[in-house]
């Protein structure tokens, strides 16, 4: 782990997780099941299930790692192993730019889901998006394995895809102020969103 990482583990990861969190349990209905897919070593997850413990999280993720929070199981990034209709939220955070084929991903959840989709994910618009996406991403991921393809998308993309799943944003959040004081300037301005989903 170099410097870098060492700083974004210390200071900035769990500033991360808590903004998160004060988010999506804005957003998650009460006594909800939801699937955390892509969820790493499942800390976000467990950290949403302290301040919401009428929800239940289960974890899913293509590396399961050592150690993790929450129980974990691996799948093969394609086929969500559930059946139809069988969890009330899916959530995304931080994985679709990492998948190379995001509708059919996508397609999946809404096949397991009862109609609700969170994302939290990036938008690659204005000057110098993509290059400042891709070196958050690096430091975030890198040293775990995950893969960093850059698959970032424009706000045009991400309307396309709801558009052809039938999935109508009911809650879009910019402003989720996840890097501490001026940090924040840089690597949150236009770069981030959460999104709530549901099927139209």
């Amino acid at each position: 782990m170099n410097i870098v990482e060492r700083i974004h583990g210390a200071f900035i990861q769990q500033r991360r997780v808590c903004r998160l969190v004060r988010h999506l349990d804005e957003v998650i209905p009460p006594d909800a099941l939801a699937l955390d897919i892509g969820c790493g070593d499942g800390q976000l997850a467990a950290t949403l299930r302290e301040k919401r413990p009428d929800i239940t999280i289960e974890g899913l993720d293509v590396l399961k790692r050592e150690k993790t929070w929450i129980p974990v199981r691996e799948f093969d990034g394609v086929t969500i192993p559930y059946e139809t209709a069988s969890v009330d939220v899916v959530m995304f955070i931080d994985v679709l730019h990492h998948v190379e084929e995001p509708i059919d991903l996508m397609r999946e959840a809404l096949r397991v889901s009862r109609g609700t989709i969170l994302i939290k994910d990036h938008l690659c618009d204005g000057w110098f998006a993509g290059p400042t996406l891709r070196f958050m991403d690096c430091i975030g991921n890198s040293r775990y394995g995950v893969a960093v393809p850059g698959n970032y998308w424009q706000m045009t993309q991400w309307e396309t895809m709801f558009r052809a799943l039938a999935l109508k944003p009911v809650e879009w959040r910019e402003e989720l102020r996840l890097y501490p004081g001026f940090l924040d300037l840089f690597f949150g301005r236009s770069l981030h969103f959460l999104a709530k989903l549901e099927a139209a």
